[in-house]
């Protein structure tokens, strides 16, 4: 099989591992509530390592996040779609990226029956899950990532949880055999919160992401901050359609040595991503 079809059918099986993933949980822990969105996103300023380019590119993702008696699921997956400035391996058309996360938390005070609430903190929890992609381009990225860690659940309109995880990473990219980096931390935070009762909510994630030691070419990796956040509006509620279905707004990437690349270094200014997007999104 041809390097590209092998790509094609890789990122193919991500984007189906989560699908059936997405509806395995929810049969096997009977969600008491779920969201599933398909939505669409838009920047012409997105940044790779080792490459100076401005790039365009178009981002469908696939998201779906559940609740149960004793936790939650979250699944996400987006396929990445580059123009020509961000080439596949071997092509002058652009390369197709799937990025899939997975994480489940427990929701510790349901499991035992106790009152976790302290200040601001409603309840305790525990997060583990994973991070895989594939990239057709010619670094040809294999990352597998595993997490786990305790969670803290604020007290909040909307949500806000704040987790501190640890990473194992590892990737296989062209030419080299998967590749373990350093077990490092990551302080992340996930929310969605509306802003009073208005049609429009402040929404996102943060991630902030300790050195991974040397990669897999010798070279020292850098702390990373990935800041994504959106502002969107419920056009149902502003036209007097249905609600939390369809959503249109604004969404903002802040992305400081990108993958630990170092951006002030040979990944240059392809390693800082600072890209606005407009953003789509339909619930059902």
């Amino acid at each position: 099989m041809k390097k590209s079809a092998k790509a094609a059918s890789r990122l193919k099986q991500v984007a189906l591992l989560g699908v059936v993933l997405a509806g395995a949980t929810s049969n096997l822990y009977a969600a008491d509530w779920s969201d599933t969105s398909i939505s669409w996103r838009y920047g012409t300023t997105f940044a790779e390592p080792y490459n100076t380019n401005d790039i365009s590119k178009n981002i469908i993702n696939f998201t779906h996040v559940s609740g149960y008696k004793y936790g939650t699921n979250f699944v996400s997956i987006d396929y990445l779609m580059s123009d020509s400035k961000d080439p596949a391996a071997g092509s002058t058309t652009g390369a197709q990226e799937a990025y899939m996360v997975y994480r489940h938390t427990l929701d510790l005070g349901k499991i035992t029956g106790k009152d976790l609430k302290f200040g601001v903190v409603k309840d305790v929890g525990a997060t583990v899950g994973f991070d895989v992609n594939t990239k057709n381009d010619n670094y040809s990225s294999k990352k597998h990532m595993l997490v786990a860690g305790p969670t803290l659940m604020f007290d909040v309109p909307g949500f806000l949880n704040v987790s501190l995880l640890a990473l194992w990473e590892s990737n296989a990219p062209t030419g080299v055999d998967r590749y373990t980096y350093k077990t490092h931390p990551m302080l992340t935070a996930a929310w969605g919160i509306p802003l009073g009762d208005s049609a429009f909510s402040f929404e996102g994630f943060v991630n902030f992401i300790a050195a991974k030691g040397l990669d897999e070419y010798t070279h020292e990796t850098k702390p990373e901050t990935d800041f994504d956040g959106q502002i969107m509006a419920d056009i149902g509620k502003l036209t007097g359609g249905p609600k939390n279905t369809f959503k249109l707004g604004l969404e903002y990437q802040y992305w400081k040595n990108k993958f630990g690349n170092d951006s002030s270094g040979a990944a240059g200014s392809g390693a800082f991503a600072k890209t606005p997007m407009i953003r789509a999104e339909y619930h059902f």
